[in-house]
């Protein structure tokens, strides 16, 4: 018998076998997918050009690796729901950027990066990691336009699907997804199992 927090699909026919041993559902999850015949480019684009005024929308080079990982350090903690969605703080490895791991944010003046996401390639396919806002920008828009910037510059890569996901704990995540057209496909629920 399992003893430890486990992940499940919503639709698994297990969940409601461990319901009836007393399990409960600790943290609910999503994953949605975007494909390159679905995407509105000028949604996007109105998406970004949102943000213009806050800083510079682009893709993070090596010499944001400071900014990156001091925005990472601070938001670290602001990560809901359980193991499904847990963030994994970054180290300068996974803070950088490259060929099949690619990074998007919007850079104030100062060069402080104000919000990211950061993106794994698999040939014509994108996983997005995390996207985070600082604290102080929350519910301006960023979080979907730096989404959207970096759905709009892969698919001129040549990038056909784009997989995403989140806590069902963070709305706001979920909205801003929705905007930049993302369809939730699957939930997941994060159970513990009944007290011995």
């Amino acid at each position: 018998m399992i003893t430890e927090n486990t992940v499940l699909r919503e639709d698994d026919p297990r969940v409601d076998e461990f319901g009836r041993q007393g399990w409960r559902i600790l943290a609910r999850s999503w994953g949605a997918q975007l494909d390159a015949s679905d995407i509105d480019r000028e949604q996007l684009g109105r998406l970004v050009e949102r943000v213009r005024g806050v800083g510079d929308m682009r893709e993070l080079n090596p010499t944001d690796l400071s900014e990156i990982l001091a925005l990472d350090g601070a938001t670290t903690e602001d990560y809901p729901g359980g193991v499904a969605t847990a963030h994994t703080p970054l180290d300068r490895e996974r803070a950088t950027v490259g060929p099949n791991r690619r990074g998007f944010g919007v850079v104030n003046p100062g060069g402080r990066v104000l919000a990211m996401t950061f993106i794994d390639l698999d040939g014509s396919k994108a996983e997005t990691e995390f996207t985070v806002v600082a604290s102080q920008w929350r519910g301006n828009g960023l979080g979907a336009a730096v989404k959207a910037a970096s759905v709009l510059a892969l698919l001129e890569d040549g990038v056909e699907h784009f997989r995403t996901g989140g806590s069902a704990d963070n709305p706001a995540s979920l909205a801003a997804n929705s905007k930049v057209g993302y369809t939730v496909d699957e939930v997941w629920l994060t159970l513990a199992p009944p007290a011995p």
